[in-house]
């Protein structure tokens, strides 16, 4: 199957052939095909951010990533916040499906920095929302530094609004993947979070930060996503 890349330093396109760009290329850089043909001759360093609503897969592709890079003998290091203890627990990055692998948790950019070794080659943070803005030059500073950074993260809080470095990180990152899942309501695409509290929409006013899973949150599409306010039911009698 033949495929093109838009090389835009020479303003022309260059065709490649899919199947001289498989295994061993993976097996080499730690990265995809397509990912390589985008990279290839440049210096190393850059920042991936996987980013969507829960239950989309942002955890599993992250986990994906970081397994390849080990089969790619790189020095990989793994990070998640510290309020994501779901799952299997603090200690590893865990999908919905079941995917594990280690991680150290850290509450803060520079906690990331901190336990950086100095010859690691790839740095992954998941639910990297819930850290401070530091971690946007921290990733540009890895990255400069000729790291690779992977990032995954929930891109809107429950009310829909942008969350924590998130806008910033979509900015800066030189790789981003916005995923989605499915709206439990319509079955349409979802890329917005429902908290549910005793079953029902958490009111506006709730708490930004409340970790939990499918007992507290769905996937919905915009249309089928309800936040109401805590005055809603005494506007309406108005």
């Amino acid at each position: 199957m033949q495929f093109q890349v838009k090389s835009l330093p020479h303003r022309h396109l260059v065709s490649y052939d899919r199947s001289r760009l498989g295994l061993a290329t993976t097996l080499s850089t730690g990265l995809c095909p397509l990912e390589s043909v985008l990279f290839h001759g440049t210096r190393p360093g850059w920042i991936e951010l996987i980013a969507g609503v829960m239950f989309s897969g942002k955890s599993e592709e992250l986990v994906r990533r970081v397994r390849r890079a080990v089969i790619a003998k790189k020095r990989v290091q793994v990070f998640k916040s510290h309020l994501d203890a779901r799952y299997a627990g603090l200690y590893t990055v865990s999908t919905h499906d079941g995917g594990l692998v280690d991680a150290e948790p850290v509450d803060s950019s520079e906690a990331v920095l901190r336990a950086l070794r100095p010859d690691t080659e790839v740095v992954a943070v998941d639910e990297v929302q819930f850290l401070d803005d530091g971690i946007v030059a921290a990733a540009n500073g890895l990255a400069d530094r000729g790291v690779r950074v992977v990032l995954a993260g929930i891109d809107m809080d429950f009310r829909g609004l942008p969350f924590g470095p998130m806008p910033t990180l979509l900015a800066i990152a030189e790789i981003v993947d916005k995923l989605q899942a499915i709206c439990v309501v319509c079955g349409g695409p979802a890329s917005r979070n429902q908290r549910l509290v005793d079953g029902k929409p958490a009111l506006w006013e709730s708490p930004t930060i409340m970790v939990g899973g499918r007992e507290s949150y769905e996937a919905r599409c915009r249309h089928c996503h309800r936040v109401p306010r805590a005055d809603e039911d005494q506007t309406a009698l108005l």
